[in-house]
């Protein structure tokens, strides 16, 4: 996988890269799934690799994937640390900047036993100074907690819950920006909601005392699985503000 990852990497940003070992009866060998960003990288790298003997003796047959199961649906959203990841790859580290607005302990608004759940709400904001963009992304998670009373469980929970909002959110203000990169290299970014977006136009004030819970649905922040040991409120990562304990 270093091998396959050192070799395309110098064709754009790569996403994943998964190496398997040939199935039973098939012979030896090989095969790979890597998967770029950008689909015009994905061109570029099967064009130049194809048939070549890149890092080993025998060369390389790379074809473009069209098909894929799993992937039907579109406008899956990017977690938090792959929008993180992608930004300082076209913007650079300080091409954009995060900060939390609010980070709000919402359990038992809805009437539930606040003791069995933690639920915490957040709203992000993301700039983009150079081009002139601000959004915002507003989150809801929750967890149960199993042994109410162990109060290092409760906290552990929350500590969970207050991570995962915070991804949520960072990621939800990503979705409505717009990376538009042309074949020179330049980046262009252009704001992207499909529809009006009403916390993007409230003020910080207003932001702070959002408490509408009820009216949020977690649907719409359904995105993929963060990876929470990458989340730290004790760490800044480069062009991202976290809080402080």
């Amino acid at each position: 996988q270093h091998s396959l990852y050192s070799a395309f990497s110098k064709f754009g940003l790569l996403y994943s890269v998964r190496a398997h070992s040939s199935a039973a009866g098939a012979g030896p060998g090989s095969y790979a799934i890597l998967k770029f960003y950008s689909s015009g990288d994905a061109r570029r790298a099967q064009r130049a690799c194809n048939g070549q003997r890149l890092f080993q003796k025998s060369a390389l047959k790379v074809c473009v994937c069209t098909k894929q199961k799993g992937f039907q649906q579109q406008g899956l959203a990017l977690n938090s640390n792959k929008c993180q990841e992608l930004a300082n790859h076209y913007l650079g580290f300080n091409g954009w900047a995060s900060r939390i607005i609010t980070l709000q302990d919402v359990s038992g608004f809805d009437g539930e036993n606040e003791e069995q759940s933690v639920k915490y709400l957040c709203a992000v904001e993301v700039t983009l100074p150079t081009h002139g963009v601000c959004t915002r992304g507003v989150a809801l998670a929750e967890a149960d907690v199993e042994n109410t009373e162990d109060p290092l469980q409760f906290i552990t929970a929350s500590r969970r819950v207050q991570k995962l909002a915070v991804g949520k959110a960072l990621s939800a203000a990503f979705q409505k920006i717009l990376l538009v990169v042309l074949e020179n290299g330049k980046v262009a970014v252009e704001y992207n909601s499909t529809q009006e977006e009403l916390i993007d136009s409230l003020a910080e004030e207003e932001l702070k005392g959002l408490v509408q819970v009820n009216e949020v649905s977690l649907e719409q922040f359904d995105c993929e699985e963060e990876v929470l040991s990458d989340l730290s409120f004790d760490d800044e990562l480069p062009g991202q503000e976290m809080p402080s304990n």
